[in-house]
């Protein structure tokens, strides 16, 4: 770790894209002011200790939820882009009746 000495309205750089400036001290805390890219996320370490948990619980798939999710996705009938589907009946032509099976 490196550990630097600042006083008020001194700054830090880390690379060239990201600047840390000292912006007030008060007794035990001192107030730090965080130039850097929106690319590039800037939190304190218990918020983002609380992200990276959310995220870890996120990406875990329970056993039982794989089984919920396969009754739950059924596939539907295929297209084979041809004409009518196989699964259905023609349409009757010239206005004829179809008889109901008894």
């Amino acid at each position: 770790m490196l550990v630097l000495s600042r006083q008020r309205d001194e700054t830090i750089m880390i690379g060239d894209d990201i600047e840390i400036t000292v912006v007030d001290i008060r007794g035990d805390k001192v107030r730090l002011g965080i130039n850097a890219p929106t690319r590039i996320a800037v939190h304190r370490k218990e918020v983002y200790e609380a992200i990276r948990r959310e995220n870890e619980q996120a990406a875990k798939v329970r056993g039982d939820d794989i089984g919920v999710l396969t009754q739950t996705i059924r596939p539907g009938p295929q297209k084979s882009g041809q004409g009518p589907s196989r699964l259905s009946s023609p349409a009757p032509q010239n206005g004829a009746r179809i008889k109901p099976s008894a």
